[in-house]
């Protein structure tokens, strides 16, 4: 079976339609991973929640999916990530409101776990260093773990001799899950920050036994013209022709 693993969507609606239609190009997928964040940030997040709904999927809940819904404090968000959150609240449906409230914090699915943050703290902490990486892999009890919140496709992998390494996942780049513990981040869909603006996601083959990452084109004026009509921060719309 394949298995579409997507992160931090954040409201981009042409940043995810882009994907989907990437992953049906590709061959498809019987199910979505999606490692939460589904809004913040972008100009469309009831748009999003409701065409993740529309496919077969399993989600967690992300720190932006919290802030909207009034669950975490955005007093710790940086000003233009707090306006986004509260914008984004006033836009959601009571629907749309349950779905995030419904969310939960982690996943176990075949021999993966899925989180936003880590598996230490699942919606806060950003794993970016090789220390956090190790400490990490006490955390969960599956081979290997998806993790998103940082935007940044990287691989840590725990050998058998409890040596921790990490590295870039580069695009169009398969990994052959083996007997080491890895811990994966595909990159972001909807604001990617590596440098690279293109949407990132990644396609898990279960016969194959590996992962693969995939960088995909998307209109990204048309998000930032509606994140210009809809008076987000300018810092937000920005950044999306550079992804960082």
């Amino acid at each position: 079976m394949r298995y579409g693993i997507v992160a931090d969507i954040h409201s981009n609606l042409a940043a995810f339609s882009a994907v989907l239609a990437d992953m049906e190009r590709r061959g498809g997928v019987t199910e979505l991973w999606c490692l939460g964040d589904v809004v913040g940030y972008g100009p469309d997040p009831c748009q999003c929640i409701e065409l993740l709904r529309q496919q077969p999927h399993i989600a967690v809940a992300g720190n932006h999916d919290w802030a909207a819904i009034g669950k975490v404090d955005t007093s710790w968000f940086n000003p233009d990530a707090a306006a986004a959150a509260h914008w984004t609240g006033r836009q959601l449906t009571p629907e749309d409101t349950h779905y995030l409230e419904s969310l939960p914090l982690t996943v176990a699915k075949d021999s993966f776990t899925l989180v936003h943050g880590s598996p230490r703290d699942p919606i806060f902490e950003y794993l970016l260093s090789t220390s956090d990486g190790e400490e990490n892999f006490a955390h969960f009890q599956t081979q290997f773990c998806c993790v998103g919140h940082s935007h940044v496709p990287l691989v840590f992998e725990l050998d058998k001799a409890g040596n921790c390494s990490l590295t870039e996942f580069p695009a169009e780049t398969a990994i052959t899950l083996a007997g080491n513990r890895l811990i994966i981040n595909p990159g972001g869909v909807g604001q990617p920050r590596n440098g690279d603006p293109h949407a990132s996601y990644a396609i898990y083959d279960s016969e194959a036994r590996t992962v693969t990452r995939y960088r995909v084109a998307y209109d990204i004026s048309a998000t930032q013209s509606r994140m210009m009509e809809q008076g987000l921060p300018r810092r937000l719309i920005a950044r999306l022709s550079y992804g960082v």
